[in-house]
């Protein structure tokens, strides 16, 4: 598991990319991942090499959305994560793409 963070140039868009399972175990690293990020207007969530999400994660998400003011994508999650997300009515709440 690992969560890996790059900006745009002009720090405007932050993308976070979670590898692996996406449960309270990436906790930390998640919230490192945006907290010093004041100034960006768009957080971009890779989902494409997450194999599994818990409900530790869903809320791992709203907190990012909390702190970004509703900017958030989700991005690229598999068939199973997806529907998971769905489930839980994401698909309602965040840009899936």
């Amino acid at each position: 598991m690992s969560v890996a963070i790059s900006k745009s140039d002009d720090g405007k868009i932050v993308n976070i990319k979670i590898d692996g399972r996406f449960d309270f175990s990436v906790h930390k690293d998640f919230r490192n991942a945006y907290k010093d990020c004041s100034d960006a207007e768009k957080y971009r969530v890779n989902l494409s090499e997450t194999e599994y999400l818990d409900s530790s994660a869903l809320g791992m998400l709203l907190l990012l959305k909390k702190h970004a003011d509703s900017n958030v994508v989700i991005e690229s999650p598999n068939d199973e994560v997806k529907r998971v997300l769905t489930i839980a009515n994401f698909d309602k709440v965040f840009t899936i793409e």
